[in-house]
């Protein structure tokens, strides 16, 4: 079918002048089940199959069907709409890449019986235990995804990835008061990434987290020392500094880190990373969705501005390689620049070292989402918890917290990086689409504004 796609499409290309064309075909099998307290709210098994066209004639023309019968038509409508848009950007046309890769993990999905998927959320939510505990929510998830890409330059790559991912929170009542926690798993790979969770100490770390949510004081506000978690980290890393280095930002002069490709932006030491090769990683794959091969990118090399995050059209116009971060939620999206697995490379510091430096500030744990404004350098995000330091020790365990400040503020003014990462913190990332990332790091010690999420 490739073969007489392909030659349907160079013959409509040349009709309608147009300078590239690429074709995505893709068979998704997606597991979704979903575990409220004791009931089960999904239980659900489905298979899609779709194809996706983009031609480019000085923009883009789009056009994708869940019915393979009028891939024909897709690739024509494509075609027509390229024809159609008069724009004068440029893309990357480089040599043709064959290639055929697997990433299914060592027990696949797609032979493990339902019964058992659900055996091991319901096992999940058996742990999930506590007096205080009014809600517990379990959440199971597999994604194995087979896509044949084939271009104009004569590329053509079959990748078949799978994907898990399961999540367990539990919500803490009492007095009034309502506190929530929760711990995500997932990658790369096949149901051995969730077999080997330990579920019966995660189940009542989760809840009793939430119970001990419930005593905790509220932060208090104004610049301090701060000491972020890996998780905290990433969330940081993903959010401040990613979305300000994807290229199309760049390219449309929305980010503050436009035109500062070479320059200090972060202290000596700080190497932060964008890693789509990463094996296990919830953001890991083999080629993004342009057919480009996936390569690690170091975004800050001891504090300086190295690369961008690129995909074919950005890296034209901006004179840049391509580095294989074209992605896009399906066979139905166009490709976007976007983050892979996001992270802060170690330092030398231990966490007591970096507890006792210090002193006296707020020692932040985990990720509650937030906002993050990439055209003036502004953010905010709340951690699950915090802990107040004082005189060097770990005492009064604090919620609701928030940390803000400007992205490059925060990037100068960190001062130690610890030697313990951790790239474990699978989720997903919304631009318009949603693509499966990662992110992580090692403890940071840095200064930025605190404050109450409430």
């Amino acid at each position: 079918m490739e073969e007489r796609l392909f030659r349907t499409a160079e013959r409509l290309a040349e009709r309608y002048r147009v300078e590239y064309f690429d074709i995505r075909i893709s068979r998704a099998g997606l597991t979704s089940i979903s575990l409220q307290n004791d009931r089960l709210e999904e239980l659900s098994s489905n298979v899609e199959m779709g194809i996706g066209v983009r031609a480019f004639k000085g923009s883009w023309g789009f056009s994708s069907a869940n019915d393979l019968s009028r891939a024909e038509d897709v690739i024509k409508m494509a075609m027509k709409i390229a024809s159609l848009s008069s724009g004068s950007s440029k893309i990357y046309l480089g040599d043709p890449v064959r290639d055929d890769v697997e990433m299914l993990g060592r027990k696949k999905v797609s032979e493990v019986d339902l019964a058992d998927k659900l055996s091991l959320v319901r096992e999940a939510g058996s742990f999930l235990e506590g007096a205080a505990i009014k809600n517990r929510s379990v959440r199971y998830g597999d994604f194995v995804n087979e896509q044949v890409f084939i271009n104009s330059l004569g590329s053509e790559i079959r990748t078949v990835v799978s994907r898990v991912r399961l999540s367990i929170s539990a919500t803490a009542h009492s007095a009034g008061e309502m506190q929530q926690y929760w711990k995500v798993f997932g990658g790369v790979g096949g149901f051995e990434i969730v077999e080997e969770v330990d579920l019966s100490h995660w189940g009542p770390f989760v809840a009793r987290k939430a119970a001990e949510l419930l005593k905790a004081a509220s932060p208090p506000s104004g610049e301090f020392r701060v000491l972020m978690d890996p998780e905290l980290t990433g969330v940081f890393i993903h959010e401040a500094l990613g979305h300000a280095v994807e290229a199309d930002s760049v390219k449309n002069g929305e980010s503050i880190l436009a035109g500062k490709l070479g320059e200090k932006i972060a202290v000596d030491g700080l190497t932060v990373v964008d890693n789509p090769t990463l094996p296990g990683k919830f953001g890991s794959y083999p080629y993004d969705d342009e057919g480009i091969k996936a390569r690690r990118v170091e975004i800050i090399k001891d504090g300086v501005l190295r690369e961008y995050l690129t995909d074919r059209e950005t890296s034209a116009v901006l004179g840049l390689e391509p580095n294989g971060h074209g992605r896009a939620q399906s066979y139905a999206h166009q490709p976007l620049v976007r983050m892979s697995n996001t992270y802060v490379e170690p330092g030398d510091w231990s966490f007591d070292e970096m507890v006792e430096e210090l002193r006296n500030g707020l020692y932040m744990i985990g990720d509650k989402g937030g906002e993050v404004d990439i055209a003036n350098g502004t953010f905010t995000f709340g951690a699950k918890e915090g802990y107040l330091v004082e005189n060097g020790k770990i005492t009064k365990h604090l919620r609701d917290v928030s940390l803000s400040g400007g992205i490059l503020d925060v990037l100068k003014s960190v001062m130690a990086i610890g030697r313990d990462v951790k790239v474990e913190f699978p989720g997903y990332c919304g631009k318009g689409q949603w693509v499966p990332v990662d992110d992580g790091g090692p403890h940071v010690l840095t200064k930025a504004t605190v404050g109450g999420l409430k």
